[in-house]
């Protein structure tokens, strides 16, 4: 007898949709403002120049200002910042500065000055805005180079995650405002 039941087509992209959440990052220096909202749908799209794809709601504050400046940041919250997250992806940051809101500490990124944050979380990139493609017109999906990229030391060895210690570990988004840390890591054959 099957375990498999069918899953209600709105929640489909949830099956796949179990990677890290993160947090996306944006400034207009021209109207001296910045933002950070979460989004659970980004992923990388090349390798070689990196790049990377995010999905941001063309109505949001975040969007205008990514599509006003030319770039965004990403990034990538451990389980100490669960509570930012979940907040800065609730309310708008039309009306109000949410890194001061939230008292999230940000510091500049190295090349395009783009707020970052370190503490509670495990890495960042700083993102080139790509030329508007047809999905970018169409849909809510953007493209980015990755031009600066920093972790953590503790969870990212020689280029990979490695998730020994259980508050730094990424979290990921289940829907709802419901998280899951990132668990035990394997090595396959053993």
């Amino acid at each position: 007898m099957s375990h498999f039941r069918p899953v209600a087509l709105e929640h489909a992209s949830r099956l796949l949709n179990h990677g890290p959440t993160v947090m996306i990052t944006s400034r207009d220096e021209q109207i001296d403002r910045r933002n950070v909202m979460s989004a659970a749908w980004s992923m990388p799209v090349e390798f070689s120049p990196p790049r990377i794809a995010i999905v941001v709601d063309k109505s949001t504050w975040s969007r205008e200002l990514i599509e006003r400046s030319g770039m965004f940041g990403i990034v990538i919250p451990g389980v100490a910042a669960a509570n930012w997250t979940y907040a800065v992806g609730s309310i708008t940051g039309r009306d109000e500065d949410k890194f001061n809101c939230y008292g999230i500490p940000a510091i500049a990124g190295p090349v395009l000055g783009l707020p970052v944050v370190e503490e509670k979380c495990l890495a960042w990139m700083e993102c080139r805005l790509l030329q508007p493609t047809a999905a970018q017109e169409k849909y809510d999906t953007l493209f980015g180079e990755v031009v600066s990229a920093a972790a953590d030391e503790r969870a990212f060895v020689q280029g990979r995650w490695q998730f020994d210690d259980d508050q730094l570990n990424t979290i990921h988004h289940l829907g709802g405002g419901t998280f899951v840390a990132s668990g035990k890591r394997m090595i396959a054959g053993q």
